[in-house]
């Protein structure tokens, strides 16, 4: 009987983290170190950038990094441009990060030659990282013409790997490869594949990552939306749906701010929920919203505000009517503004900004004002799956406790008009509606609470202004009929018996 061997400590995967922030989690736990890591995808995707700061984010002068370049154009041209990230750091360069051309062998189309090269470029040096760019490369480079090819690419590939598996060093292959050519031998072969593409939707461009294949881990599935900026690679987790329970609390009534509005809502609004204001153009959904927030201050709580629709400063000016001292509840770290009208955003961008900011305050009260101008901010791509998205998003913020307060501009207000889209009504707890109606030749706007999940709540439509300090609630519109066709009549009163 064969005894089954036995796991030591030098047997168990350990963890690089890459420095590309968002690509752990993405990984599930980083890089296995001594991985055979694919990087595949369109030229232009990002694949060299984001192998260069995985290396500079980890090699050293005792553990360090060889790079290989296969390219066209000088490596020196490569590195005036890779110089421009804040990654890059030209002092590391070459006693942590060698740059080693390929050209010359890869031209003749000798594989045996390139294979040669690296082993001896390896063998002298004892990296710990090793990067070839780009891999495909080197198998195109091959001469027409030659007789088993296919055979000698798959043998020229094995003999990579098990070089690099063999001198126990973390290794990256980076390829120009389309979908339909995963069944080269190198897809077999790696331990990773990363595949980066690029979304273009009419005038609109996102970049994209997914994990194809880990080895050891247990990655996070789907699309992930990145970005490349001076500081490199950015990647933007997809938000895992319902990963967690929404924390479960003591109900607890936060008032609204809005004189009137609290009794509506029997009490508040509970901490947690979920809460859609809706209405039309001009109806005050800002108002009521700022006033949540100023309440929320004034209460100690710390609050987050993203706008689309306009920019923080005109949206703290507007705010004065409601509370004068915004500007020093961010001063002091209590309240963050943040502006999300850029185009192309994809929403695990946005929330990786509300996150960032609701941890950095301690909010417990965000304000998203408004879905409309979220949903043009979006890229093409991401609006078809906006329910989807929006979903996501909001399970994310309210898994830790935070009451949301989101304002959404109703176009159709005439008779028969929805409250609501029927799209983003189901994810919310509780909704407030806004309307305009005519009352003696008059526009009147008015309120009612259409949900209330788990609460009691007022049921009968009322008036309420914008005054020069905010929103002030108003009388009762029970004695009138036909308010939600935008033109009510008042019912006559039954006569009393004497």
């Amino acid at each position: 009987m064969t005894a089954s061997p036995s796991v030591s400590d030098d047997s168990v995967m350990r963890n690089i983290a890459t420095g590309v922030p968002g690509l752990d989690a993405v990984l599930g736990g980083g890089l296995c170190e001594y991985a055979f890591n694919l990087i595949a995808g369109a030229p232009g995707a990002g694949k060299t950038t984001l192998v260069q700061q995985i290396l500079f984010a980890n090699a050293t002068r005792e553990r360090s990094a060889l790079y290989f370049t296969v390219l066209g154009e000088p490596t020196v041209k490569m590195l005036r441009y890779q110089r421009q990230f804040e990654f890059f750091d030209a002092a590391r360069v070459p006693t942590a990060v060698r740059f080693v051309n390929l050209a010359a062998e890869a031209a003749s189309g000798d594989l045996e030659a390139v294979l040669q090269r690296v082993i001896a470029e390896v063998a002298a040096a004892q990296p710990a990282f090793v990067a070839v760019d780009s891999f495909r490369t080197i198998v195109g480079g091959r001469r027409a013409g030659e007789s088993h090819e296919s055979l000698d690419m798959a043998h020229f590939v094995n003999r990579l790997a098990q070089q690099l598996t063999t001198w126990e060093v973390t290794s990256f292959l980076i390829g120009e490869y389309s979908d339909t050519e995963q069944r080269q031998p190198v897809f077999t072969i790696a331990d990773t594949i990363l595949w980066l593409s690029e979304d273009v939707d009419r005038n609109s461009a996102t970049r994209k990552l997914r994990v194809v294949k880990v080895r050891g881990r247990n990655p996070m599935p789907g699309l992930h939306t990145f970005r490349l900026s001076t500081a490199g690679v950015q990647v933007f987790p997809r938000i895992p749906e319902q990963a967690r329970p929404r924390l479960l609390q003591p109900v607890v009534r936060l008032s609204t701010g809005v004189p009137g509005l609290d009794e509506m809502t029997g009490g508040g609004i509970p901490a947690g929920d979920v809460v859609l204001l809706t209405g039309p153009a001009g109806s005050g959904k800002t108002t009521f919203a700022t006033h949540f927030v100023a309440q929320g201050l004034v209460d100690g709580e710390a609050c987050v505000v993203a706008v689309f629709e306009e920019y923080p400063d005109a949206y703290l000016m507007r705010a004065k009517t409601v509370s004068a001292g915004l500007e020093h509840m961010i001063d002091i770290g209590r309240l963050v503004v943040t502006y999300l009208r850029p185009l192309d955003l994809s929403v695990d961008e946005m929330l990786a900004e509300i996150e960032r900011a609701v941890q950095r305050v301690g909010a417990t009260r965000v304000v998203i004002d408004s879905l409309s101008g979220f949903e043009v901010a979006l890229a093409p791509s991401y609006r078809t799956d906006f329910r989807e998205s929006l979903y996501r998003l909001v399970g994310a913020l309210t898994v830790s406790g935070v009451t949301v307060l989101m304002t959404d501009e109703v176009m159709d207000a005439s008779p028969g008009g929805r409250f609501t889209h029927e799209r983003v009504s189901f994810i919310t707890d509780d909704i407030l509606v806004q309307r305009y109606v005519e009352i003696g030749g008059a526009l009147h706007k008015v309120l009612s609470v259409v949900k209330m999940r788990g609460s009691e709540h007022a049921t009968d439509f009322r008036t309420y202004r914008l005054t020069a300090s905010g929103a002030v609630i108003g009388e009762s519109l029970e004695r009138y009929h036909g308010i939600t066709t935008g033109v009510p009549t008042l019912a006559a009163r039954a006569d009393k018996s004497p």
